[in-house]
């Protein structure tokens, strides 16, 4: 006989919109009865955490690394931000109508088991990655600030990180919401400043691979960067109400996440010219940024620098525990979410204070090599969504028989042949960059059409079993 399908732990819930109080349970379905907020709030869920100098630093990648002049570096921002922030938005859009997160959304392309790979992937990148980077992204700013040893801040910033992430959604989304107007402000006057002291006809001197190349070299920096926060995309849409407009949670997720990368990359940019012009040098990449402002400006804008760092890693270790749990992970406790984000959080402390000595040409690959997961994951799942014409089949979500091969294997096709022939990393060189140098890097680009491509063909032929996957498995 056919097994039932397994329904996910349950847990008494009596959440609601209260914020201090830790979230319970961990990736199941959120409650009509727990369902609050509004579409608009994603705007700044999505615009604080990337008001930092993270996002500030892949606009000086831009020219400095990839050399860029200021008008190719704003254009190759404004296509890899674009192309990313649309598709955040789309996936965005489900989260309500879905009430789960985005990873355990995935198990519709991916299958139960299947899933496994891209939850894998992600609580490495967003758990234990993002978390390093932005970790030390704001304890250099608090070095610059106050002259106290970055290793020291290092601490202070992830205990405030883990705490906020322990409690759960709902403090998450009012951390978020308090710290835009104050990151907004104060990088708004930063923004000024900088590109009215920058000169945009200047040509870098040396280091970067420039045309071609350096294009898409920086397009795939600036995609990697903000199509980073696509596989949370749902996790912070879900406790809106089933009925929200999907027009107005799309548009909220999406331009949030593009007006606040866009602006900031771009300020970047400028930045290199600004620095140099103003004879400003530091081996701490924040202190070289503010260098070219006003006293009491550049104060405020290494400690929102450190704000902007901490209200992204609170969402980096809150998505990282929730993917690790759509690995089928069943921890059976009322509070199973939090432990995990406060286990998250320990390790990405060690990786960051490892990280400390060489942060910047760790960023760079790390950008980079993240696409190249992302890029593919992202064919499958928005070709999933759109094959199945708006039909959300929740009762396969937490259905341990269901399988779909063809997302596996197109996610690993996609990574498979885009990677040896296209990778232009440090480490490794694919076999294209290798035979026309100035090609640049666009694996990306291959993963995502080629896993699109695999996927679409391989899930045609079970299209018409309504649910767009292989014959579940059965157990007697």
């Amino acid at each position: 006989m056919t097994a039932d399908p397994v329904q996910p732990v349950s847990v008494d819930r009596d959440y609601g919109g209260r914020v201090i109080a830790v979230e319970p349970g961990g990736n199941e379905p959120i409650p009509a009865a727990e369902r609050h907020g509004r579409p608009r709030q994603l705007f700044w869920t999505w615009t604080s955490p990337n008001l930092e100098f993270a996002t500030v630093f892949v606009g000086v990648l831009s020219v400095q690394a990839f050399g860029l002049t200021f008008p190719q570096a704003v254009a190759a921002v404004l296509l890899g931000n674009g192309l990313a922030a649309l598709a955040h938005g789309v996936l965005s859009a489900r989260g309500p109508a879905a009430g789960v997160p985005q990873m355990v959304l995935g198990r519709l392309a991916f299958g139960y088991r299947g899933n496994v790979l891209p939850s894998g992937l992600m609580t490495i990148t967003s758990g234990f990655g993002w978390f390093a980077v932005n970790s030390v992204s704001a304890a250099f700013a608090l070095n610059s600030l106050t002259g106290l040893p970055a290793a020291a801040w290092l601490v202070v910033v992830v205990l405030v990180q883990i705490g906020v992430a322990f409690v759960g959604h709902n403090l998450v989304q009012v951390f978020e919401r308090f710290a835009f107007p104050v990151l907004a402000v104060v990088f708004a006057f930063a923004a000024v400043i900088v590109l009215a002291r920058s000169d945009p006809s200047a040509v870098p001197a040396g280091g970067g691979t420039g045309g071609v190349g350096g294009f898409l070299l920086t397009v795939g920096a600036v995609f990697g960067y903000t199509a980073g926060w696509s596989p949370y995309a749902a996790d912070y849409a879900r406790y809106l109400p089933a009925e929200s407009s999907r027009l107005r949670t799309g548009l909220a997720a999406g331009l949030g996440l593009f007006g606040s990368t866009t602006v900031l990359m771009v300020v970047g940019a400028a930045s290199v010219s600004a620095t140099a012009a103003a004879g400003v040098g530091s081996d701490n990449p924040a202190t070289a940024f503010v260098g070219v402002l006003p006293g009491a400006l550049a104060s405020l804008t290494l400690l929102a620098i450190a704000l902007g760092a901490i209200a992204a890693n609170v969402l980096n270790v809150y998505s990282g525990a929730m993917a690790f749990l759509s690995m089928g992970v069943d921890v059976p406790f009322r509070w199973a979410r939090a432990v995990v984000a406060a286990a998250f959080g320990v390790v990405g402390f060690l990786i960051a204070l490892i990280a400390l000595p060489d942060a910047a040409h760790s960023y760079e690959g790390f950008l980079l090599v993240i696409v190249y997961w992302i890029g593919p994951w992202l064919g499958v799942v928005l070709t999933d969504q759109y094959l199945r014409r708006g039909r959300l089949p929740t009762e396969l979500l937490y259905d341990r028989g269901h399988r779909n091969p063809a997302g596996v294997v197109a996610l690993l096709v996609g990574i498979v042949v885009s990677v040896p022939l296209f990778s232009n990393q440090v480490l490794f060189v694919g076999l294209v960059p290798r035979l026309v140098p100035g090609v640049g890097d666009v694996t990306f680009l291959v993963g995502i059409a080629l896993s699109a491509a695999v996927y679409a063909l391989l899930f045609r032929p079970h299209a018409a079993c309504g649910t767009g996957g292989w014959p579940r498995r059965v157990r007697p």
